[in-house]
């Protein structure tokens, strides 16, 4: 294929500090609209199955677009394809922060959940552009901006809307958005383009394995997990993605690259993000809740949510001290080792939280130790799959990497809620979360980490013949 050759940044302090700050802001679009739910169905007049529809728009809408930006991003350029997400998002914002019907907005949030393509992205500029000693760091910061991101964005939207209208969160993301256009443009050289033609049918096939999947799993707490809608959906994704890898792996120009992800390296570790995802979701989904819990439960502290979202910000603000330790542990002793490191103290933090959590301080204290763990393999996980995976497929590759990570977000977030559904008490005249719902979520946690754990421990050290070698 055709090459471009690699515009080496000028700046390399300004890039990384414009590829980490657009990747945060990406990454807050995942939990933006979480704190807004009670108040969108009282100010758009909608139901709670309506409006939750503007999380899960834009959980989707990521999934799609990491892998398909990702292959579009090696093939075309990172720096052109990370502008046009980048542009989607402003767009996206714009069009929520004008909206005054539900539809509308889940078609903003649709269109900001497409930006969470700038992570993989950015990591593949970061390594095509900057000194091989100093792609471990710089990645291992950019990767850490996935958690950093979800984290900050209930604490942040609970700010904002706790003295605001909920549009001006809208507003802010837009900024946030044009601000991160800017720094791009502005630091970020053009990066290889290899050319290559266009796998439509690849993927159009991946959007419907991944809406038809999330989908089912998104809704099917609420819809029965034996609905004929949930079972379907299931069913059309299965049949769908079978089609789909035996089309895929004939194609010489696929969206995907299966053949480099079917060594048992990559997807160990793909299998390891999926389950850390999963792991890492429970803390950012079920702490401000916890605390928010009404007293009369007999466990709840009765919070508002602006206390709630901010019992987050020392877990957002570990995951950003620790990323860069994280990088040199995994430079020390090899990504392996700093993401097995990581996920042990994510399970000691959970752990810790079956014991603690009618304590306020001990509620913080365990969220930021599952932070901190989080770090080490959010940092590193690119660090590792580049090992394995060539220069031509770090889009790609990161790309699905980051789409396993959404994929574990979303099914944390179907057992989440049925978990907190289906275990109640009665408090008043309405029902709330038993403590025994909470104690479950933190104890599944815990044990997926360990399932993280040992599925990363299984992953070979051993850098296969390819031209990462040569980069290092």
């Amino acid at each position: 294929m055709p090459e471009v050759s690699v515009h080496p940044s000028r700046h390399p302090r300004l890039l990384l500090v414009a590829m980490v700050f657009a990747g945060a802001v990406t990454a807050v679009m995942q939990t933006l609209a979480v704190p807004l739910l009670p108040t969108l169905i009282d100010g758009l007049r909608t139901t709670h199955g309506t409006a939750s529809w503007v999380v899960t728009a834009a959980l989707i809408a990521g999934a799609v677009s990491t892998p398909v930006l990702g292959r579009l991003g090696d093939m075309y350029g990172r720096r052109e394809v990370m502008l046009c997400a980048l542009a989607s998002l402003v767009a996206g914002s714009a069009l929520a922060a004008l909206s005054t019907h539900v539809l509308t907005l889940v078609m903003g949030r649709t269109l900001q959940g497409i930006a969470l393509a700038v992570v993989p992205l950015g990591i593949g500029v970061l390594r095509d552009v900057l000194p091989p000693e100093r792609v471990a760091f710089s990645a291992a910061l950019m990767s850490t901006t996935l958690g950093l991101g979800a984290a900050l964005g209930v604490p942040l939207t609970s700010l904002i809307a706790r003295y605001a209208d909920w549009h001006a969160v809208f507003w802010m993301s837009g900024g946030l958005g044009l601000l991160c256009f800017a720094l791009v443009f502005a630091f970020v050289p053009r990066s290889a383009a290899r050319g290559g033609r266009f796998d439509a049918l690849g993927t159009l096939g991946l959007t419907a394995v991944l809406v038809c999947f999330l989908v089912a799993v998104s809704r099917g707490a609420e819809w029965g997990w034996t609905s004929a809608a949930v079972l379907g959906l299931l069913a059309a994704a299965l049949a769908v993605g079978a089609g789909w890898v035996y089309y895929e792996t004939r194609v010489p120009s696929p969206i995907v690259e299966l053949r480099g992800m079917v060594s048992p390296a990559v997807l160990l570790t793909n299998l390891a993000t999926l389950l850390i995802g999963f792991s890492f979701f429970v803390n950012s989904l079920v702490t401000a809740q916890l605390v928010q819990e009404p007293s009369e439960t007999g466990y709840g502290l009765g919070f508002s949510v602006l206390a709630g979202g901010l019992c987050m910000l020392p877990s957002s603000i570990s995951m950003l001290l620790f990323a860069p330790i994280a990088a040199r542990v995994a430079a020390a002793r090899g990504p392996k080792t700093a993401i097995a490191a990581g996920i042990a103290l994510m399970a000691a933090g959970y752990a810790l939280r079956l014991f603690t959590s009618e304590s306020l301080v001990m509620i913080i204290v365990g969220a930021t130790v599952v932070g901190i763990g989080t770090a080490f393999p959010y940092s590193t996980l690119p660090a590792l799959l580049m090992r394995h995976v060539p220069r031509e497929q770090t889009g790609a590759a990161n790309g699905v990497n980051v789409l396993m990570r959404v994929v574990g977000q979303a099914i944390c977030s179907a057992v989440v809620a049925a978990v907190l559904g289906g275990m109640t008490m009665e408090v008043g005249d309405g029902t709330a979360p038993a403590f025994e719902a909470y104690l479950t979520i933190f104890f599944v946690a815990g044990c997926v980490a360990v399932g993280a754990l040992v599925t990363t421990l299984l992953v070979s050290d051993r850098r296969p013949g390819s031209d990462i070698q040569k980069d290092h």
